[in-house]
């Protein structure tokens, strides 16, 4: 399928928990303009403790690597796992733009700040070490969810699910009043005058409209397998990429 652009975030390349299969099998079917990499494709925290690089993690960024020789825009925008990458901001490697945010105007004229979305993170910002403790018991959890999905299998128990998408969903659901981040980073593109953002970080997939603006997350290629799409009208769709059993693939949809 031909569309004007992709948007991916969280990809996570060098840990366990990366969907790369599944991430090379979306890249197959939809080809573009433009791919917007917005944030966390490298985790770079997690390789400083053990690197889980696969041989189709290599074919995602041969992929990606392939299609910006190939013409195709790809504009690298560095989130807080990757954030070495943004002291190059304008720089580009490889065809591949590093832009530590970039606005991006839709086929009908909507103005996106593209942004990764930790600078709206207060634990990020104010207490790094209980992110990384987060990221480091989050991984944990990867890992058991390694053993779950073997056992799913074994038990021909069908589709994919995730014990750290579920755990994530919700401790969130008891934080938000604390840290409403949605609301944060509509509250900076209000400020800018543009007409929405799409980010991602936080792992949980989106379209929708907050305060009158539009708001879209990429979600993730760990726990969820989401991306976002605009079609060659202007038409943003959130696409959730997963395979049952049976190895056909299915495709879920919302838009906007």
């Amino acid at each position: 399928m031909r569309v004007r652009s992709i948007f991916l975030s969280d990809i996570h390349l060098g840990t366990r928990g990366c969907q790369a299969a599944r991430l090379v099998d979306f890249l197959r079917e939809y080809e573009s303009e433009h791919l917007f990499l917005v944030g966390d494709i490298i985790d770079f925290w997690a390789m400083e403790r053990s690197i889980q690089w696969s041989s189709m993690q290599n074919t995602v960024v041969q992929k990606i690597l392939r299609r910006a020789r190939h013409g195709e825009k790809v504009v690298f925008i560095p989130g807080n796992h990757d954030e070495a990458l943004r002291e190059h901001d304008g720089t580009t490697f490889g065809d591949i733009l590093i832009a530590n945010e970039w606005e991006h105007v839709t086929a009908d004229g909507k103005r996106l700040l593209l942004i990764h979305g930790d600078q709206f993170d207060q634990v990020i910002q104010h207490y790094r070490w209980v992110a990384i403790l987060g990221d480091v018991s989050y991984n944990v959890l990867v890992r058991f969810n390694g053993w779950l999905s073997w056992w799913r299998r074994t038990l021909r128990i069908s589709g994919y699910w995730s014990l750290a998408g579920y755990a994530k969903r919700k401790i969130k659901s008891a934080v938000t009043f604390i840290f409403d981040f949605e609301e944060s980073v509509i509250h900076a593109v209000r400020d800018r005058g543009l007409d929405g953002v799409v980010c991602g970080h936080i792992h949980s997939a989106a379209i929708k409209k907050v305060d009158g603006l539009l708001y879209i997350n990429c979600g993730d290629w760990v726990d969820s397998c989401t991306a976002i799409v605009e079609h060659t009208d202007g038409r943003l769709e959130l696409i959730e990429w997963g395979q049952a059993s049976n190895g056909v693939v299915t495709i879920g949809v919302d838009q906007a």
